[in-house]
């Protein structure tokens, strides 16, 4: 009886002591079978980053720059694809809007001119070329601006950028300002205007053209003379033909023996019978000064200013032949000599 109840507990010990060694041997293996997977994954990864090099490294595509070429040519299609279309049609619109403000400046360059043909103020010729030019090239520059916000581009720092490079050049060029300046001032007061004859700047000629740094003038011998405006503002201006007649001054001479009303009197009529020469004013014939050698007359006729040149040279063509004629000297100077014999001893 013992014997048989033995049994029952003979057998739990038996199953109690084994257990641990029945789990310890069951769970090694396992332990293993996930230490080989792990080096399995990590031999993966490292063929796997071994083949990737060896794909970026194929010396077939580096060693053949036709295949890169290819590469790049598709990709140069694939964009043109993209967005080929969509810059086609922003240079569409942007050349469009520069065509709208070329004719919109040319539209109010004429406004501008028109509105001051029709003002009843004189306004200088110079002027109206100054504004016209202003109003032409600040329109195309708003368009321009405008044209550029279209397609996107960011006008801000254009304009921040036009101004520092504003502010470098009128420091650099202080000169260069003082001529711009300079030009203002002459717009304003209209000291001359294109094709009047001025003497300025140290040089005498006819205005061609005035920007508002420079004038340029055609001299009497058809040279080009380009004069800063700060010489001229800076300096005297004299207007030879601002007016519509001018006063022609002559000289004649004439001997200490000759007779002088009868002179004053042929001088008078060689004015009067020049068809060139006005009759309002009357013309002035003078005694003017005894000099060394001769009496000094002024003639002084008047006539249109651009009879000028003309009568002055038939003038004084004229007054030598008629003095020749009436037997009227004309002197010129001379110096006596008196020579003394001094005895010798």
């Amino acid at each position: 009886m013992k014997r048989i109840l033995l049994l029952p507990i003979l057998a739990l010990c038996l199953f109690i002591g084994t257990a641990p060694v029945a789990s310890a041997a069951s769970f090694e293996p396992t332990a293993i079978t996930v230490q080989g997977d792990e080096d399995a994954d990590t031999e993966e990864a490292v063929d796997a980053t071994e083949d990737g090099a060896s794909e970026d490294a194929d010396p077939s595509l580096m060693d053949d720059p036709v295949g890169e070429v290819t590469n790049m040519v598709e990709k140069a299609k694939n964009w043109a694809i993209e967005s080929g279309p969509a810059l086609l049609l922003k240079i569409a619109i942007f050349l469009a809007i520069l065509l709208a403000a070329k004719i919109a400046s040319k539209i109010a360059g004429g406004i501008v001119n028109k509105a001051m043909n029709a003002s009843k103020l004189k306004v200088s010729d110079l002027l109206k070329k100054f504004a016209v030019n202003t109003v032409t090239k600040i329109v195309f520059f708003l368009g321009l601006l405008f044209a550029l916000e279209n397609i996107g581009v960011n006008t801000g720092p254009i304009l921040a950028a036009f101004g520092v490079v504003g502010f470098v050049i009128g420091f650099a060029l202080q000169d260069t300002m003082g001529n711009f300046a300079a030009g203002i001032m002459i717009l304003l007061y209209r000291p001359y205007d294109v094709g009047q004859v001025v003497n300025a700047g140290g040089v005498t000629g006819k205005v061609q053209d005035m920007s508002l740094v420079s004038t340029i003038m055609l001299t009497p011998d058809n040279q080009t003379i380009i004069v800063p405006n700060g010489g001229i503002w800076g300096g005297t201006i004299t207007n030879i033909t601002a007016n519509a007649t001018r006063r022609v001054d002559l000289t004649a001479g004439i001997g200490y023996g000759d007779d002088i009303p009868k002179a004053e009197a042929l001088l008078m009529k060689i004015c009067t019978d020049h068809e060139l020469v006005l009759a309002d004013p009357a013309p002035v014939v003078k005694v003017h000064e005894l000099g060394d050698s001769s009496v000094n007359f002024v003639v002084r006729p008047w006539s249109k200013t651009g009879d000028y040149w003309a009568v002055y040279w038939d003038l004084t063509k004229s007054i030598k032949m008629e003095f020749d004629k009436a037997g009227i000297s004309i002197p010129f100077p001379q110096r006596d000599v008196h020579v003394h014999n001094v005895a010798n001893g």
